[in-house]
């Protein structure tokens, strides 16, 4: 596991309190492994306490007092699901919404269009954007008129609630102008499943999942290293 890598590193002395790590690029060079699996192990190594990530400065070790493990802490449900990383949970995105939004584009009744298009137009300005963002997607996956994928886009959606990487992920890289952005890749996605246009609306959903996977810095590829 690449983030133990790195933690047996800080622990052998290689990284000391306060020292800047190096690069992600670097760090991926020295470790043989792909950039965004370097990154999705310092945000994991981050919720541990180990390091401090200070975006546009860098990762810095912090001190052993830091330190967390998830028998230590009172309450490790808050730190859970670690095993299930970001990536992953993209990458079971990308097999299932595109086809939702695909079949939401032929069942979807004009009531359910009316509410995407609500949930589309609440997320500009707003003060919870997420609550908007996540309403969008969760509708479109009710419309597709497959229980089964429904149901698999909500556990999807809760285990991303749940992680503490996504968070700590989105904490990091999720900002106002990333909600324009998104935004603008939900309205010809919105467009395509108003004219029932099943080929559009799949093609814009992958095209956006793939964006929020470019914004987090993060491969969700199906042929991405495991």
């Amino acid at each position: 596991m690449i983030a133990n890598q790195i933690k047996d590193k800080i622990r052998g002395g290689s990284y000391r309190p306060g020292e800047r790590l190096p690069s992600e690029r670097e760090l991926a060079e020295m470790l043989q492994v792909s950039r965004p699996s370097v990154r999705e192990a310092l945000i994991a190594l981050e919720i541990e306490g180990w390091v401090d990530v200070r975006v546009g400065s860098g990762v810095y070790v912090t001190g052993p007092e830091s330190h967390l493990s998830l028998s230590e802490t009172p309450n490790p449900g808050a730190l859970l699901p670690l095993d299930v990383g970001a990536a992953d949970l993209l990458q079971a995105r990308l097999l299932v919404e595109p086809h939702c939004a695909e079949l939401a584009a032929r069942h979807a009744t004009d009531a359910q269009l009316r509410a995407m298009e609500e949930a589309t137009m609440a997320l500009p300005g707003s003060e919870q954007p997420f609550k908007h963002n996540d309403r969008l997607h969760l509708l479109i996956a009710e419309a597709c008129g497959n229980v089964a994928l429904a149901s698999t886009v909500q556990h999807l959606w809760a285990l991303s609630e749940n992680s503490a990487i996504f968070a700590k992920l989105n904490q990091h890289f999720v900002y106002g102008e990333v909600w324009e952005v998104a935004h603008n890749e939900h309205l010809p996605l919105l467009r395509a499943l108003k004219r029932r246009h099943p080929t559009a609306a799949k093609r814009a959903m992958r095209d956006h999942l793939l964006g929020i996977c470019s914004r987090l810095g993060l491969d969700a590829s199906e042929d991405r290293e495991i």
